[in-house]
């Protein structure tokens, strides 16, 4: 049994705030090269064909950018959002911060429910998403406590202020790491084309639930020595040049922009 759905209803101007998630990493636009597709623009395909079959327009902007920390998030990108004059906003933020192992929780969760008051103060929906569940994840599981626990806030953010959250934690099919990039880190397109179907019924729209939320098939167990040179490579490839720009306090997007700065109109597109 599943959690009942809210009542749908049509938006116009959806704008997206948030990191690497939001920006769509790691799922290829095939028609612009070096961009990203993601979830939320997903999302806003399919609210905009809702939008059309009322004989509304819809535009949609997305601001998030790779490597983003929570306070650029509800700071100068939720600005630039709320001036966009959107009905509705996705925020999404934090996940870099609990990476890091001196997070304060409920200091991240007290910037998100500010962020979230400002944007239900315009009169605007919000779409909040919980961390996924990184139980299975190399190294990255140690912050299960701390995703954990902001995942809890989130719940009680949407609750105070009237936001409806994308539950991820739950949603087991994620916990497959063919669902994930070689960096482990972003989801491959099959695993945004997911969490967007789930955004689409978090925000009370009919999908095929069986579609996103059944795990796919058991794959064949991995060697141990393949596991662990796999280990090895991503070590090596990833999560070292990682270490090196914290060390240096430097960001993935620090040169970066976002790459849908201004609420453009969005065509239909059917299925």
């Amino acid at each position: 049994m599943t959690d009942p759905q809210p009542e749908p209803r049509i938006w116009t101007r959806y704008v997206a705030v948030g990191d690497s998630f939001t920006e769509g990493m790691s799922d290829p636009d095939p028609e612009i090269p070096d961009r990203y597709v993601g979830w939320a623009d997903r999302l806003a395909v399919d609210l905009a064909r809702y939008a059309a079959d009322s004989g509304q327009q819809f535009g949609y902007a997305n601001l998030a950018v790779r490597g983003r920390l929570l306070a650029d998030i509800v700071g100068p990108q939720l600005d630039a959002a709320l001036a966009l004059e959107p009905d509705l906003v996705s925020i999404v933020g934090g996940g870099n911060d609990i990476l890091r192992p001196s997070a304060d929780v409920d200091g991240l969760a007290g910037k998100l429910e500010d962020a979230v008051m400002r944007i239900r103060a315009t009169g605007a929906d919000v779409l909040m998403v919980t961390p996924f569940d990184p139980v299975g994840a190399p190294l990255v599981r140690a912050t299960r406590g701390r995703a954990g626990a902001f995942a809890a806030l989130v719940w009680g953010i949407a609750q105070r202020h009237g936001a409806r959250v994308l539950d991820q934690w739950s949603l087991v099919a994620l916990r497959d790491w063919r669902m994930w990039a070689d960096d482990r880190i972003h989801m491959t397109a099959e695993g945004h084309r997911r969490v967007a179907l789930a955004a689409l019924w978090t925000l009370g729209h009919a999908t095929d639930e069986s579609d996103w939320r059944t795990p796919l098939p058991a794959a064949a167990p991995v060697p141990r020595r393949e596991a662990m040179a796999g280990n090895a490579r991503w070590a090596r490839e990833y999560l070292a040049p990682w270490v090196q720009r914290r060390l240096r306090g430097e960001s993935s997007g620090d040169l970066l922009t976002a790459k849908r700065p201004e609420v453009t109109p969005l065509e239909r597109k059917d299925a």
